[in-house]
């Protein structure tokens, strides 16, 4: 029995004197340097007692070494666990309880206060990095390690999801499902050696760990490996890069910097955006500015990647593309799982060898999640226009009832952000004494206060009244995850009580 996912992704770094990984500093790693890291890394982990099918969980910065844990713990058969940094101790405890880790691993500098609840949790602490245990255990052990046989079906990665209602759920991830998505995608997105790509996303999250970084290592590509976005490191590094990933945030800054245009970016093949809705407005501008059309694309924890506007043809602003090859995807309605005729809106359903085993140590509420025939049931609301695009609507829970009625907080958004002052605006509903649920929409002004009035009374005419808001927020940011998602559960939070203050 073979290791598929190692030995797609890994092992061919093994020896390879070509660079692999440019960081911030100008250093270069090499893949033979990589693999060998990987390798000692591999040989730690047995040498702690890890062995198949064991957690090892990961809070440290981004880094060279955090992504050898990922490769070593794929080698030795370990289920890989990365959590984002910001997490506190009380979010730790979670994580680490729920999924029983052997191993955690985090930054040096938090090694001490970390200390105390590795020993009430009974996990092996060790800290990762230049000056860590972790490293330093592995500095004496050999490059080369004999990689434990696993099948397609393995656990091998477990990602919690964010957990915006009820606690966080820990979705499993096998080798199936990480190696076809990239295949997928390296074919989809042209991916080969000859690509440089600009990384500045984390890797705790699927995005810039199993999208952006397994693509390069099957693609035997190079890229630079930023810690985090930082403009001027962009703007320094983007002539060394042909493509790169981003979430909508990065665009926005980067076409908020005088120092974008078409000489800049000209010599680029490829910009891809994902992890949170990109506005129209956003994608229109970088094409005038720079000449390239951003390429969106949508996916999930559980599923990886499941759209993109294609390489080829029209990348359609506002849209997330047609299906990628091999997932199935459908429209159907939530509460019956009834496919929808095409241009309806209902919930975005999936199937294919993307999707998840399920989720861990929940299957009653994994049952829950698919229909009888196999199918996801995502959570998001979507359409599927006449040229097989899908348009994304919103998240199922997003959807507000006002007075019996449906509205989906997308459809006033697009009207909103065509305002003159909205910088860009969230529509969330609030409970009402009289209709159940009330629009609110939440705005961000663009420089100027927006006149609320003139909104108010221009969308007499582009909205059904019932889909109106009733009221209007001004905030000077919307509250965001670190991918750059909008956060309406905490506006809903923290606005739960406005209609009750405001009639009293």
């Amino acid at each position: 029995m073979t290791n598929p996912l190692y030995d797609a992704l890994f092992a061919p770094q093994a020896g390879q004197d070509r660079p692999f990984m440019t960081l911030p500093g100008g250093d270069q790693l090499s893949a033979a340097g990589f693999h060998d890291m990987l390798a000692r890394f591999a040989n730690a982990l047995r040498a702690l007692g890890v062995g198949p099918g064991e957690r090892v969980a990961v809070q440290a910065s981004k880094s060279p070494q955090m992504l050898a844990v990922y490769g070593a713990a794929v080698a030795t058969g370990a289920v890989f666990l990365p959590l984002n940094s910001a997490y506190t101790p009380d979010e730790l405890e979670y994580f680490i309880t729920d999924c029983g880790a052997k191993l955690l691993l985090v930054d040096p500098a938090r090694r001490a206060a970390l200390a105390p609840l590795a020993d009430k949790l009974g996990v092996r602490l060790e800290s990762l990095g230049s000056e860590g245990s972790f490293d330093a255990l592995a500095d004496s052990l050999p490059t080369r390690v004999t990689p434990e046989p696993r099948s397609d079906d393995d656990l091998t990665a477990l990602l919690y999801t964010s957990g915006t209602t009820g606690r966080s759920k820990g979705a499993m991830l096998s080798q199936r499902n990480l190696l076809s998505n990239a295949e997928a995608l390296t074919d989809l997105w042209r991916f080969t050696s000859d690509d440089m790509l600009l990384h500045a996303l984390p890797i705790f999250h699927t995005h810039g760990l199993f999208v952006a970084s397994n693509v390069v290592l099957l693609s035997r590509a190079q890229m630079i490996f930023l810690t985090k976005f930082d403009l001027d490191q962009v703007f320094s590094f983007l002539p060394k890069a042909t493509t790169m990933m981003g979430v909508p945030t990065f665009y926005t800054r980067l076409l908020g910097d005088a120092r974008l245009g078409r000489d800049t970016v000209g010599h680029m093949r490829l910009f891809v955006s994902g992890s949170a809705p990109l506005l129209a407005e956003t994608h229109l501008a970088w094409s005038e500015r720079t000449g390239h059309a951003i390429l969106e694309r949508y996916g999930m924890t559980e599923t990886n990647m499941l759209t993109s506007n294609p390489y080829d043809g029209a990348r359609r602003p506002g849209t997330v593309g047609p299906p990628l090859p091999g997932v199935s995807l459908r429209i159907a309605a939530p509460e019956t799982g009834v496919e929808l005729p095409q241009g309806e809106t209902g919930m975005i359903e999936v199937r294919g060898p993307n999707v998840f085993q399920g989720y861990w140590q929940m299957p009653e509420k994994t049952a829950a999640e698919f229909r009888s025939d196999g199918y996801f049931m995502t959570g998001d609301l979507g359409m599927i226009d006449d040229q097989g695009y899908v348009n994304l609507v919103g998240r199922a829970k997003d959807l507000i009832i006002t007075g019996g009625y449906n509205v989906y907080p997308k459809e006033v958004e697009l009207v909103l952000d065509d305002m003159p002052g909205v910088l860009e605006s969230a529509v969330i509903g609030l409970p009402h004494p009289d209709f159940g649920e009330a629009v609110v929409a939440v705005l961000v002004p663009d420089r100027a206060t927006p006149d609320l009035g003139a909104i108010d009374a221009a969308l007499y005419d582009k909205l059904a009244g019932f889909k109106q808001p009733k009221a209007y927020i001004v905030l000077p940011e919307l509250p965001r995850n670190t991918m750059g998602k909008v956060q309406k559960a905490a506006l809903r939070n923290d606005y739960a009580a406005y209609f009750k203050e405001t009639t009293q």
